[in-house]
């Protein structure tokens, strides 16, 4: 089941909830203040790599959300 983040305009609180994808945009109750208005957000997230002896942590690139996923779908990127 996903994680999906949410955020509460009334009590500015971010919270995580699991949930089936068929409910992810659906309402949620604030962890905080209970409030009915908590909206979805976009989840953003880290990739961690290893060089050398040391790992390093990087944000995962933001240029997705058009057809292709780093060239396995045989194109150039």
């Amino acid at each position: 089941m996903p994680m999906y983040e949410y955020y509460c305009p009334d009590c500015h609180t971010k919270f995580e909830a699991l949930r089936p994808m068929s409910q992810a945009d659906e309402a949620i109750a604030c962890k905080q203040c209970e409030s009915d208005r908590a909206t979805r957000t976009l989840s953003l997230f880290a990739t961690f790599s290893r060089d050398s002896n040391r790992v390093s942590s990087q944000p995962a690139p933001s240029n997705f959300g058009g057809g292709c996923c780093g060239g396995a779908c045989g194109c150039s990127h």
